[in-house]
Order: C-alpha cells, then structure tokens, then sequence
C-alpha cells in the first residue's frame, strides 16, 4: 500500500471524486439557487428544487470527506520529500473542508426554511424569504473565504510535485501559478466585486487546467520511476 505509485493512482481516484462532487454542489447547485440580492428569486428557486438542494449538500459533505482522505494520502506521498511542506498541504485541506461542510449546514438550513421545517408564520412570507436569502447569502460568502485554502493547498502540492521528481517540472510550477489565481480571485471577490465579475472566469482557467492535469497524471502514469539499470548507474561512484 505504500508504493509511490500506488498510493499516487489511489490520490488519482480521490481527486476526481474530489472533484465531481464538488463540480456538481458549488458549480451547478449553489449558483442555481443563489440570486444575489433577491430574497424573493432565492426562496422560490430553493422550494422548486429541494430534492437538488438536498442532493448538493450531501455531495458537499462527501466532497469534504474525499478531500480529507486525498490529503491524507498525498501526506503519505510526499511526507519524504518534505514532510513540514506536505504537513502544511494537510493543513490547508483540513480548513477548507471545515469551511465548506460549515457553509452546506447553512443551505441546509435554508432548505428548510423555505420549505416550512422550520416554523416562520410569524415573520410571514417576506420574513421567511429574507431569512433564506441570510442563510444562502452565508453559505455562498462562506465558500468564497474556503477559496483561500483551495489556493493554498496548490502551492505545497506544486512545490512538493516538483521537487519530487515523480511529476513534470512544469506541472508542479503550473500548480503553484493556480494557487496565486485561486487568491487573486478571491481578494477581488471581496475588494473589488465589480472588477472579480469580469476576471471570474479567466482567474479559473490555470487552475482549471493545472488541477486536471494532475488528476490525470496521477491516474494514468501515477509517478514518474526509475528504471532499474538508471538506479544502479546512479549508486555507482565515477571512476
């Protein structure tokens, strides 16, 4: 189990799982529900699909639940390559995680709310809405100060992918050039919200590409190893 490679192909699978889970309840279900703003429009989007609404939470959780064990497992990796870097990797992963299962209680409370589990009648239908609006308003600035680890974590799994030697150069520099996009992105979302409206996108493009790239480094090659004959060249002293 603790073979470089294997450990590497089942980081492979967490990762992707990683990412299904978190692409479907913070790429489709919590921009479908939130409209910024309109207490009314939120409310309403969130009756109309609760079954999504409940479907987004537990893929959060479960998101959370994978990215912890992935973490864990890149600890096992990488903890001889430079065990304080890959402690640091662990760190980050474990605050984002929190953050997000604390942001998915929030949606869940909303959920309810809107859908009478909770009894509102004396705060009537504007009241309600308002209240939904508050906890979904949470929820959506809560993953956005999660964003912060999301960058950060890029940056020891960049350096550590590097200095490893057991994934391109280049990648593990792309990796660390994701994680300064994931925090300008972030520091424009909440300085600047208007000029983070135009950059969103573009901001998303490195990471984008340097995360599926490592995704499918690792399914498909794992590490990168030396030939048996090059190991013993290696240890031989020059003549």
């Amino acid at each position: 189990m603790n073979s470089p490679k294997r450990l590497a192909r089942i980081a492979g699978v967490l990762y992707l799982l990683v990412g299904i889970f978190g692409g479907f309840a913070e790429g489709f279900v919590e921009p479908k529900m939130y409209v910024a703003g309109n207490a009314t429009a939120t409310a309403g989007n969130v009756v109309a699909n609760s079954g999504l609404v409940r479907m987004g939470v537990v893929a959060d959780l479960l998101d959370g639940t994978f990215f912890i064990i992935l973490a864990l497992i890149l600890y096992i990796l990488f903890k001889q390559v430079h065990k304080s870097v890959a402690r640091a990797l662990l760190v980050f992963v474990t605050l984002a995680t929190a953050i997000t299962c604390l942001s998915a209680l929030f949606e869940f409370e909303g959920l309810r709310v809107a859908t009478g589990a909770v009894d509102l009648a004396a705060f009537g239908t504007g009241g309600s809405n308002s209240l939904v609006m508050l906890l979904l308003d949470t929820q959506h600035y809560g993953l956005l100060i999660a964003q912060i680890f999301f960058g950060l974590w890029l940056a020891p799994l960049g350096y550590l992918a590097y200095k490893s030697g057991w994934f391109p150069k280049a990648l593990g520099v792309l990796l660390v050039v994701a994680s300064v996009s994931y925090l300008v992105d972030f520091l424009t979302a909440f300085l600047v919200p208007d000029v983070d409206k135009a950059i969103h996108t573009f901001a998303s493009i490195v990471p984008t590409i340097a995360e599926t790239w490592m995704v499918v480094y690792l399914l498909v090659i794992g590490v990168k190893t030396v030939k048996p004959e090059k190991r013993i060249l290696a240890a031989e002293p020059a003549s």
